[in-house]
């Protein structure tokens, strides 16, 4: 499991049995234990494409061979609200990290027996939940912001994030099953800067969402392994 904030890493924990701490260097930290009797290892990656790509190519070369992103969100269209959960369907890949890797016609999607399962667990755990095209990026602040967003939210993208891409891509080459669920933490016609510290002070909404992503992306592990 691949969230982005090392603290979100604790949350987690919190439901697993038998949780050892291994490592904590920058904003890579990993923890191990159980669920429902299958073995679980939750890393952080830190902000963007770039330290995702290190976390996703380094898990693999242990042997990690199913990775799901539970990270945050800004939403693209006025029906999703916070605390929402976006499923990602394929990426827009706006993003560096992903464009090192290849040629931009090649596609960032999820595996699709994973993303299934992350549809049921997230149905099963009634939450408010969108499955569609998402876009990753490399800033939050550039000049352009608002076009960009208006831009990619008439062609029908659901929200936008900076990991999704560099995952998908690197696990498509790389023979990783991989899916990403989405932490709405800004509503489409709120501006990113006025709105995101609501998360990181814990707004109840978007804290709900979080354990939602949390219980969804452990559940889908389990019907996964049962495939």
């Amino acid at each position: 499991m691949l969230p982005g904030d090392p603290a979100r890493v604790d949350r987690i924990a919190e439901v697993l049995d038998d949780t050892k701490e291994l490592a904590f260097n920058r904003e890579f930290r990993s923890v191990k234990g159980t669920y429902k009797g299958i073995q679980v290892l939750a890393v952080s990656t830190g902000i963007g494409g770039a330290s995702t790509a290190i976390a996703v190519e380094e898990l693999a070369r242990i042997g990690v061979k199913v990775m799901i992103r539970i990270g945050s969100c800004g939403a693209l269209q006025p029906d999703i609200r916070l605390g929402d959960l976006i499923l990602a369907s394929g990426t827009v890949r706006d993003d560096g990290a992903s464009a090192s890797y290849a040629k931009p016609i090649y596609p960032a999607v999820p595996d699709t027996k994973l993303l299934f399962e992350c549809i049921r667990a997230a149905e099963n755990e009634k939450a408010a939940c969108h499955v569609g095209i998402t876009r990753s990026h490399d800033s939050f602040y550039i000049d352009e912001e608002e076009e960009v967003s208006k831009y990619w939210s008439e062609r029908g993208v659901l929200g936008a994030d900076m990991e999704t891409a560099a995952l998908f891509v690197i696990g498509g080459l790389r023979g990783v099953k991989t899916a990403s669920i989405l932490n709405t933490v800004v509503e489409s016609e709120d501006k990113l800067e006025d709105h995101i510290n609501d998360y990181t002070s814990g707004d109840q909404k978007m804290m709900h969402g979080e354990k939602l992503e949390i219980l969804t992306a452990l559940n889908a592990f389990v019907s996964y392994d049962q495939l």
